[in-house]
């Protein structure tokens, strides 16, 4: 045997060393991401979604709800020139379907339209802007409360919902204006003087030189500087009535304390919140059957409570045929005007009777200046009977409310005024409907 042969395998050995060493010290070898790559998946829009998916269900419900209202202001009809609008359907579960996910802006649900399975689904190959999402979310108003009746009436001939007994309160919903918006009335008066001193600037501009910005620039310019004038009107008109309000007050407003009103969003009121703070809002007002927890009632306002309790039990009665007999609220509801109209309608009004100012003194007995109704009252939050009923308010009430503000972002408002957040409110209030009792709608 040669030399070279029988120190072969040494050879070898010390070869495999050194190359495991220079392994070691070099860079690791990856494989690395490459998305320019191209990808053909033949993939429909059915397969993004599983069967049992929420999307499908309010799609589902929706398919099923008569929107004849939304359909009659639709212009583009038959050989009509102009396009085609798109499917009020497909809007109406667009914004249900936010508001199941706590979506509340039309920027953001633009997105989602773009990128999310769900409301790609729910598109259906259909493009829609924010404009389009926003203009149809406030305004139908009309169509929007009348699918919430019709909502109501299809639990109730299922036997599901019954307004006999209901329960109401308010939540604080922050609006879309600041608090240094709010301005009180010499302040006001300078700031309506400034906007249409420019709106005169604008149009003097316009008419000396045409050619001194595109049109498109002058028209935008001038239509912001009537918006802003038609705003801080309407403030103005807000703080004459606010004034007045308050003048009728014990604690009327004094020149350390006057009254203020925003000059970007002239409906809202500084209102306190959970937390305790003081911030622009508005009070969204909702009536529930405590047995099933369903909405029956929604409104938005934003002053007491104490006008109310009358206005809900007939906005329940009026969707729903039937009448109120039992009527669930809190303390700030409380009018002894009030508890006498709703005794002359057949109704029975569990709200707790105040502490006396004066020590030693039972507020459930009866005083000399109560009315029938008023006496009633009294005796009837003093029995044991009445305290269980009444215990169903909170239990019913503060879970709705938590629901709505936690899983359907009712917090806080995009939309500016009573009217539009009145929408978003009902929007909010049918989407909880129909995802509570989603088989039987679906």
């Amino acid at each position: 045997m040669s030399e070279k042969e029988l120190f072969n395998g040494m050879e070898d050995h010390d070869s495999v060393h050194h190359t495991t060493a220079a392994a070691a010290t070099a860079p690791p070898r990856l494989r690395r991401a490459d998305r320019a790559q191209m990808l053909l998946r033949p993939l429909s829009l059915e397969e993004l979604l599983p069967a049992d998916h929420p999307a499908r269900v309010i799609d589902a419900a929706v398919g099923r709800l008569e929107l004849s209202k939304f359909y009659e202001a639709i212009a583009a009809r038959g050989e009509s020139a102009g396009r085609s609008a798109t499917d009020p359907r497909i809007l109406v579960a667009l914004w249900l379907y936010a508001a199941t996910e706590g979506v509340g802006s039309g920027r953001q649900l633009e997105s989602l339209c773009q990128q999310h399975a769900a409301y790609q689904w729910i598109c259906g190959g259909v493009p829609v802007n924010y404009h389009t999402l926003n203009d149809f979310r406030t305004g139908h108003g009309a169509a929007l409360d009348e699918l919430f009746t019709q909502v109501l009436g299809r639990l109730m001939h299922a036997g599901l919902v019954q307004v006999s007994r209901i329960t109401q309160d308010g939540t604080k919903v922050r609006a879309s204006a600041g608090g240094k918006s709010f301005k009180a009335r010499t302040k006001l008066e300078k700031s309506l003087d400034e906007a249409r001193q420019q709106v005169e600037a604008l149009k003097q501009l316009a008419d000396e030189d045409a050619a001194a910005s595109s049109r498109r620039q002058r028209a935008a310019s001038e239509a912001a500087a009537a918006d802003r004038l038609q705003r801080i009107e309407q403030a103005m008109q807000e703080l004459n009535q606010l004034e007045a309000a308050k003048a009728q007050q014990k604690n009327k407003p004094s020149k350390q304390n006057p009254a203020r009103v925003s000059t970007t969003d002239p409906e809202a009121r500084m209102m306190k919140m959970p937390d305790g703070g003081w911030r622009p809002a508005y009070d969204v007002q909702l009536a529930q059957d405590p047995i099933s927890r369903a909405i029956v009632g929604v409104d938005v306002t934003n002053g007491s409570d104490k006008q109310q309790s009358q206005p809900m039990r007939q906005q329940v009665e009026d969707r729903s045929g039937q009448p109120v007999r039992e009527h669930l609220t809190d303390g700030g509801y409380l009018s002894l005007e009030q508890m006498d109209q709703a005794a002359g309608q057949g109704v029975s009004w569990y709200v707790p009777v105040p502490r006396p100012k004066k020590e030693g003194v039972d507020r459930y007995t009866v005083r000399e200046d109560d009315s029938p109704a008023v006496a009633q009252w009294r005796q009837r939050m003093a029995s044991e009977a009445a305290q269980a009923i009444y215990r169903q308010r909170a239990q019913t009430c503060e879970t709705v409310n938590a629901d709505l503000k936690q899983h359907r972002g009712l917090r806080a408002v995009a939309v500016r005024g009573l009217t539009k957040v009145f929408c978003v409110a009902l929007w909010t209030a049918l989407a909880y409907n129909l995802m509570h009792f989603a088989k039987v709608l679906t």
